[in-house]
């Protein structure tokens, strides 16, 4: 558009229109310059990797993503979009795994299948997934069998956390194609598992950031009574842990810590109640953390940020934590650590 012809404007008119074009241009370069800022890196890229981001929503929505696209930045940072999902479904959990590898699905038969990684489907951080039971389709699973959890990695064993609080330990060899780990008519069906060395330790979380530490070699091979949940609070998640290491637990708020276990003092025997690992209402998220782990939080939004695990101060007491993720009318839905070295 051209300028209008300004021949007889008062000249104070002149100036105050001379202003407000040095304020537009001022907002313009200011805009420039926060995108640029923006779309820096706080730290370089990890170089090229074949291990994998993966994404499932509570609609079973799931996406892998290679990990080396998502930048590092400094905890509680906005992060950036993920999962592009509908807004009646949320991200649920979060797993990372090596492309050749496999994710152990575990039903609410309590039976396990093997889904490469590699056929699910791979999209840029932002992006859509696809149906995990698409994937599942081919297994031959009955009518009222669903998928209850994933896991990721490897180990020598696998720890089951049922709904009623048992836990069930089994050697790698047992995870066959439609194996059965339990009859869950004894001890209701598996709500999380982890990996475990079989010499570590179980820890288990519940939503009110209740926790309890016992030996692995203590569940006996039928299955031992974990935790004792108090009413109105629910099973979170298990995670196997070495005495001298630590444990991270992420509230919905967007706080959390790592719990070393130095501090948390172990039950004699499993099955007792859960003593305060984290003040929250509502603890969403928790996995095995070492300092030079990376950790990865998402948001209800599908918002997903990725920081040193070495950034969050190490408490051997109870605490809040500190601000992991900023969150704007959103909460943390899920996290996930990542094992660099």
């Amino acid at each position: 558009m051209e300028k209008p012809d300004l021949i007889g404007v008062d000249e104070e008119v002149l100036a105050y229109i001379a202003y407000l074009e040095g304020e537009v241009q001022k907002s313009k370069q200011s805009k420039k310059s926060r995108a640029s800022s923006s779309s820096a890196n706080p730290e370089p890229t990890e170089a090229p990797t074949t291990m994998q981001i993966i994404t499932l929503s509570r609609n079973g929505v799931i996406k892998r993503t290679p990990r080396h696209l998502y930048a590092r930045q400094k905890r509680a940072g906005m992060g950036v979009f993920e999962i592009d999902l509908p807004e009646d479904d949320r991200p649920h959990q979060i797993l990372v795994g090596d492309v050749a590898s496999d994710l152990i699905v575990i039903t609410n038969f309590a039976r396990v299948y093997k889904l490469p990684i590699a056929n699910i489907q791979e999209t840029q951080v932002r992006g859509k997934g696809a149906p995990l039971s698409d994937l599942l389709a081919g297994f031959g699973m009955h009518e009222r069998e669903h998928m209850v959890t994933l896991l990721a990695g490897e180990g020598a064993h696998i720890a089951i956390l049922t709904e009623r609080g048992y836990v069930i330990t089994r050697n790698k060899n047992f995870l066959k194609n439609g194996a059965i780990l339990y009859d869950v008519n004894a001890i209701l069906p598996p709500k999380a598992a982890c990996w475990s060395t079989g010499t570590d330790e179980i820890f288990i979380g519940t939503k009110r950031g209740l926790g309890i530490r016992f030996a692995t070699k203590q569940v006996s091979s039928k299955g031992s009574a974990g935790i004792r949940v108090e009413e109105g609070d629910e099973l979170l998640g298990i995670a196997a842990v070495e005495s001298d290491g630590g444990v991270l637990l992420v509230s919905d708020e967007g706080r959390g810590t790592i719990r070393l276990m130095e501090g948390f003092r172990p039950n004699k025997s499993p099955g007792g109640g859960g003593k305060v690992a984290l003040k929250a209402e509502n603890m969403v998220g928790m996995a095995k953390a070492d300092p030079a782990d990376d950790v990865f939080i998402v948001s209800s939004l599908c918002k997903m940020i990725r920081f040193n695990a070495g950034d969050i101060p190490a408490k051997t007491g109870a605490v809040q934590g500190v601000h992991l993720m900023s969150l704007r009318a959103d909460e943390v839905t899920a996290a996930g650590v990542a094992q660099l070295s």
